[in-house]
């Protein structure tokens, strides 16, 4: 993968072997796999401090990422967050680590535009790498979500 040829980043949060909580990972995944080259990819995983770097070095950012929120599983949307505090309260598994490399980001004087891609889901479940139906379902919407948001940014 290669990174910092385009003005944006896609970055996909998550953790595979959560199965729904890995949807932004298997979302860039799948860019990569379709060669999407009109923004970099990147699996950031749980996220943390050591995504710093490559956050700041982008004009924006787009996270894809899973979401424990009042929606339906499977309920995609697209959210413009300012500060880590505007981010849903139950965004994932992986929330402070994110939360707070925003906040980081911020005060550095370094903040990229952060776009939010949020996948729905049930609930956090027991250890596995398949998504459910429902995510599964909604992947190519968030995938197209991505490509509308990553064209608008471009023009």
């Amino acid at each position: 993968m290669t990174l910092e040829k385009n003005k944006i980043l896609v970055l996909g949060i998550g953790n595979l072997l959560l199965n729904d909580e890995g949807v932004g990972v298997h979302i860039v995944n799948l860019l990569e796999h379709e060669e999407y080259t009109e923004a970099d990819l990147l699996d950031g995983g749980t996220g943390g401090f050591h995504l710093l770097g490559f956050i700041q070095s982008y004009d924006s950012v787009v996270i894809a990422d899973a979401s424990l929120d009042e929606f339906p599983a499977g309920h995609v949307r697209v959210l413009h967050p300012k500060f880590a505090k505007d981010f849903p309260k139950q965004l994932s598994a992986h929330e402070i680590g994110l939360k707070d490399l925003l906040d980081a980001a911020f005060l550095l004087g370094n903040m990229p535009d952060i776009y939010l891609v949020a996948i729905s889901i049930k609930e956090y479940q027991e250890m596995g790498t398949e998504l459910t139906a429902e995510v599964k379902l909604a992947v190519p919407n968030a995938i197209k979500q991505i490509k509308l948001l990553v064209g608008s940014l471009l023009n």
